[in-house]
């Protein structure tokens, strides 16, 4: 299923933590054995990649009893490039059913920022906004200085809000601004450009309007020619606003066995399966830690990708629970997701998340 145009009326701010039981949310664990579903991934066992396979089996088995966890609907390991184990804790559905990884989205923005600097359509990261949007940007003088760069590291200093119900992204998601891209640039600035950290849907939406047009097409028509196809990526949907602009923060619905194709894509330095899909030096300045998270230990942020630098993990980060970590140094790969619409306590965190992860990365010799 290729992407197509939809809007998001009706996908967001649903939780189910308060009116379901943890026991009608999860179903006991019976096997880790992947299945094959021809989707490009090979398929290979722990014990033939050097994992542990009696020490995955509690890992699994812990994951589907824990209560503590009942938000988590899949767990899925890679090792040397292979499927090794995989397991559905709600249903087996879960393996072909799109679903919103929310905010993954934008680490696949920051792939697909290193094909257009490649490809020649973005100079540099170090060029202003204005240089791409000269018309959109001729009524925001305030804005006309903000990079690239800037917008991959959420330091543009736009006052955009990602606050809940009484902020921007829902105001796009319930279809409320005409246009998308006057409406962010329209916002007033609470900083300088540069100056601070502040994590916004507004950016990426903004890159998203700049490869449009640079491309003369929409980015998610752009990204199946330059990176999905080349992924054998197939099983997703990549929405847009209704003025025609891929959500550049969001929209993406796909599978855990999907999105796991970017992070090993990355992991292996812009290679999957033999094809250079982005150059490996972007993907070394796409992982640098730039910016270090205020009151956050051993979180930075490179452009759009998460990083714990001293544990040498990066990985993709969307709400609700979605992750991809990459752990270079054992050629493993974890993919969890979550139920995609819960909200503040009820969410899974990476912190929960990386306690399974730490879990596996000790099975792996």
């Amino acid at each position: 299923m290729k992407a197509r145009h939809l809007t998001f009326i009706g996908m967001i701010y649903f939780s189910l933590a308060s009116c379901l039981k943890e026991n009608e949310l999860k179903k006991p664990f019976q096997t880790f054995v992947p299945q094959e579903i021809h989707d490009g991934w090979t398929l290979s066992s722990p014990s033939a990649e050097g994992v542990d396979s009696i020490q995955l089996a509690d890992i699994y088995r812990d994951v589907h009893e824990n209560e503590d966890l009942w938000q988590i609907r899949s767990l899925v390991v890679f090792r040397n490039g292979k499927l090794v184990a995989e397991s559905y804790m709600k249903s087996d559905a879960d393996r072909t059913k799109p679903v919103a990884i929310w905010s993954c989205t934008k680490q696949v923005m920051g792939v697909l920022t290193g094909i257009a600097i490649e490809k020649g359509l973005i100079g540099s990261v170090r060029d202003s906004v204005s240089k791409y949007l000269p018309d959109e940007l001729q009524n925001h003088p305030d804005k006309k200085n903000i990079t690239i760069e800037e917008l991959l590291t959420m330091r543009s200093g736009i006052a955009y809000s990602n606050d809940g119900l009484k902020g921007h992204t829902d105001d796009l998601l319930r279809n409320l601004p005409d246009n998308s891209v006057e409406f962010i640039l329209d916002l007033f600035m609470d900083a300088a450009p540069g100056t601070e950290f502040h994590y916004n849907d507004g950016n990426p939406h903004l890159l998203s309007a700049i490869f449009q047009k640079l491309t003369g097409k929409p980015t998610d028509v752009w990204a199946d020619e330059v990176l999905f196809s080349k992924l054998n990526l197939t099983n997703y949907h990549w929405h847009r606003y209704r003025d025609g602009v891929t959500f550049g923060a969001f929209g993406i619905l796909t599978t855990p066995r999907e999105f796991a194709k970017v992070a090993q894509c990355v992991m292996n330095k812009g290679n999957f399966n033999g094809v250079q899909v982005a150059d490996s030096a972007w993907i070394s300045e796409m992982l640098y830690p730039l910016v270090t998270i205020p009151e956050q230990e051993d979180i930075s942020f490179g452009y759009f990708w998460w990083i714990r630098p001293s544990r040498n993990i990066f990985y993709m980060n969307g709400h609700g629970g979605q992750f991809a970590f990459a752990i270079p140094s054992k050629n493993l790969l974890v993919a969890i997701t979550a139920e995609p619409n819960t909200q503040d306590e009820f969410q899974i965190s990476d912190d929960e998340a990386l306690e399974i992860v730490d879990r596996i990365i000790k099975a792996c010799n």
